[in-house]
């Protein structure tokens, strides 16, 4: 029950904040591209790009991952790589990037408890590892339109499992505007309108119509 003299105008603590939260890519790569049917491979990577630059917004930590980049997969798509180029990208043999020690130590080197996770495929590469950090103690956030499975059922049927472990699906921009939570923070409010008009689709439209027609930004 609610206790009306105890209610503050506080945010939860459940929120993700640039301060308590890493951003893991895992196996953005060509060859698991090729292989995806559950939406729109475009979207996808418009989505990806968007939640790493998000990131990048509010310098919140990230992994990048790769599997069997030089033998089956291909390298990292080039427009994730070239919003973080001095990122280390870890490569690996495992499908569960849990199982590669360099990337758990890399991921407990962030220090953050919150993991917002984005891959492909959902159905193997993200929900092995989402499944292993839950069951260290992880709080895991996965970013559906970032990610995507072989075929729509692979997909859905892998948050679905994900979701019954605890996992809490999100939106890359459901997690840029989380982390902005509020207009007044003018120290990322432009760059997080420009991320907003770059791969917010018409909500991006829109801010360019506000702006043509104001003169001024309008996110909200």
């Amino acid at each position: 029950m609610v206790n009306i003299s105890e209610v503050t105008a506080a945010p939860s603590p459940d929120l993700l904040t640039p301060d308590n939260c890493a951003v893991l890519f895992i196996d953005h790569q060509p060859q698991m591209f090729f292989g995806t049917g559950s939406g729109d491979r475009t979207a996808i990577i418009n989505s990806t790009v968007g939640l790493a630059k998000s990131a990048k917004v509010f310098d919140v930590p990230v992994v990048l991952s790769t599997v069997a980049a030089e033998t089956f997969s291909g390298p990292i798509m080039p427009q994730l790589a070239d919003v973080y180029p001095d990122q280390k990208i870890i490569d690996r043999s495992t499908m569960n990037a849990w199982e590669d020690v360099n990337f758990v130590e890399a991921v407990k080197a962030t220090g953050r408890k919150k993991l917002v996770i984005a891959g492909l495929w959902t159905e193997v590469c993200v929900v092995l590892p989402v499944l292993s950090a839950i069951a260290q103690g992880y709080e895991v956030y996965v970013v559906t339109d970032a990610s995507g499975g072989v075929t729509p059922q692979a997909h859905e049927h892998a948050i679905q499992r994900m979701v019954q472990a605890g996992a809490v699906p999100v939106t890359w921009v459901q997690v840029l505007l989380e982390l902005q939570r509020d207009w007044a923070r003018t120290e990322t409010y432009a760059a997080v309108g420009d991320v907003v008009k770059e791969h917010g689709g018409t909500y991006g439209l829109g801010m360019v119509y506000a702006y043509a027609m104001t003169g001024t930004q309008s996110a909200g």
